[in-house]
């Protein structure tokens, strides 16, 4: 938000980047830890493998890591055909980063890598890393021309915290715990073929149907402008709500507040809004689910997005089974927030 109001030559620009950059690296740690500990659900959605690599390469944190490494070229040949998987996409794209990431910090100084995506039919199962059964597979493979990986750390490489960098200097020894995680929720297998000339992983997903193709999560700000609908915020959290406010009201909402489910049901007795955005935990007094309920007693059909700092509970889905839409976790940015709003008043 401040960062939209600062001028491009504003000396402060450097500063408040580093803020938001460090903010996001946070909230960043704490769902890989989530990740991890498998607490964290994650919504899963038809796309495109190769359009999610391309995504990633196309993007600034991609040429941020590039211009570290400026003697490691990196080749993508990408599927001749669409390769459909059923996707976290914000899941698969950390997993796509995280590989990058370490085959070019395997590389140290000069090398190449490789990436290509494809689909593969495996009619008797493969025995490698691990087991892959006999089916349909979407196939990321990512090669380096590193010094290899060593039969004794193969071993643990998916551990968290197992790295064998300078603690500090690179990374947080989470990179391929959440490859290895990703790969586990995702129902997939994973292969490795590495020798002192380098290594290959090669990530097998469940083939997906044709379906309709979800765009990645960055897929920008265009577009998000409202028409001055009404939006009702019900949150318990001072901080949340005033970002709520800046954010719809920057994107042309009418915004009201209110600081409880009991409030919102009071409120919307007496009035109506074009959409809630609706806190799930809110201390004391009733949940998201219980005041979503209430509500719509007096307003059959009422539109909702369900806001969480945790993963999609069964009360989230209880919420969403009532009628509410889009499930959104805290902390989110304004094209996250204008996006899913969007798409709910579309709905």
């Amino acid at each position: 938000l401040l960062l939209m109001q600062l001028p491009e030559d504003s000396p402060l620009r450097k500063t408040v980047l580093a803020i938001k950059d460090s903010g996001t690296k946070a909230a960043d740690q704490v769902s890989d830890l989530l990740t991890i500990a498998r607490g964290s659900a994650s919504e899963k959605k038809t796309a495109n493998l190769s359009s999610l690599v391309q995504s990633y390469l196309d993007s600034p944190e991609h040429h941020h890591l590039s211009n570290q490494h400026p003697e490691i070229t990196i080749t993508f040949t990408p599927a001749t055909a669409e390769v459909l998987l059923l996707c976290s996409i914000s899941h698969l794209n950390k997993t796509i980063l995280n590989l990058i990431l370490n085959g070019m910090e395997a590389i140290k100084k000069t090398g190449k890598m490789t990436i290509c995506t494809r689909h593969e039919t495996i009619s008797v199962s493969l025995h490698g890393y691990q087991e892959i059964p006999a089916g349909e597979y979407a196939v990321l493979a990512i090669r380096d021309t590193g010094p290899g990986i060593s039969p004794e750390d193969q071993e643990h490489i998916f551990e968290p915290f197992f790295s064998k960098k300078k603690m500090g200097h690179s990374g947080t020894g989470l990179g391929l715990a959440i490859v290895w995680n990703t790969i586990e929720d995702h129902n997939g297998g994973i292969d490795i073929i590495s020798h002192q000339n380098g290594t290959e992983f090669i990530l097998y997903f469940p083939s997906a149907d044709n379906a309709a193709v979800a765009l990645p999560e960055d897929a920008g700000n265009t577009g998000l402008q409202g028409n001055g609908e009404s939006i009702l915020v019900i949150d318990d959290d001072e901080q949340m709500r005033d970002i709520a406010v800046q954010m719809l009201t920057h994107l042309n909402y009418q915004v009201t507040t209110v600081t409880s489910g009991e409030e919102a049901v009071e409120y919307m007795e007496k009035n109506s809004a074009d959409l809630l955005l609706l806190d799930m935990l809110m201390d004391p007094g009733i949940n998201g689910r219980q005041t979503y309920e209430q509500i719509l007693a007096h307003h059959p059909g009422q539109r909702a997005i369900i806001i969480s700092g945790f993963s999609e509970s069964s009360e989230v889905l209880r919420a969403k089974a009532l009628g509410a839409g889009q499930f959104i976790r805290k902390p989110y940015t304004i094209e996250i927030l204008g996006h899913a709003v969007k798409k709910e008043l579309a709905r």
